[in-house]
């Protein structure tokens, strides 16, 4: 008597096709998430950047006694601040007013963060 042994090794396509909407669900649920989190760490990156700025034209104001001065001469390789680095592509004021706030705007196309000194 002869045995017949019928055993197909792998995965059915139900098997797999499960596998995949798994996956997918995964997915659709940590993608809203993830850039929930990028737009927040974006946003106080640039918070940061107006805090830096905002405390050179401090800084500027009190060593050169006028109240308006222009971000370049805030920012350079000898000023107060280094170097400015855009995280998500926003635009900076070219200028600073004592004791106003500082509006950046363009953050990643659509935002706009402002900092009050």
């Amino acid at each position: 008597m002869k045995k017949v042994l019928n055993s197909s090794k792998g995965f059915t396509l139900v098997e797999i096709m499960i596998v995949v909407v798994i996956i997918g669900l995964l997915a659709a649920m940590a993608i809203p998430a993830f850039q929930k989190v990028r737009q927040s760490s974006q946003d106080k990156a640039v918070m940061n950047n107006a805090r830096q700025l905002s405390a050179a034209a401090d800084q500027y104001f009190l060593e050169n006694g006028v109240s308006t001065v222009a971000s370049t001469d805030l920012v350079g390789s000898d000023k107060y601040v280094k170097a400015v680095n855009t995280v998500a592509g926003e635009t900076y004021p070219a200028g600073f007013s004592q004791g106003e706030t500082i509006t950046i705007g363009g953050i990643a196309g659509v935002r706009t963060v402002t900092y009050s000194p």
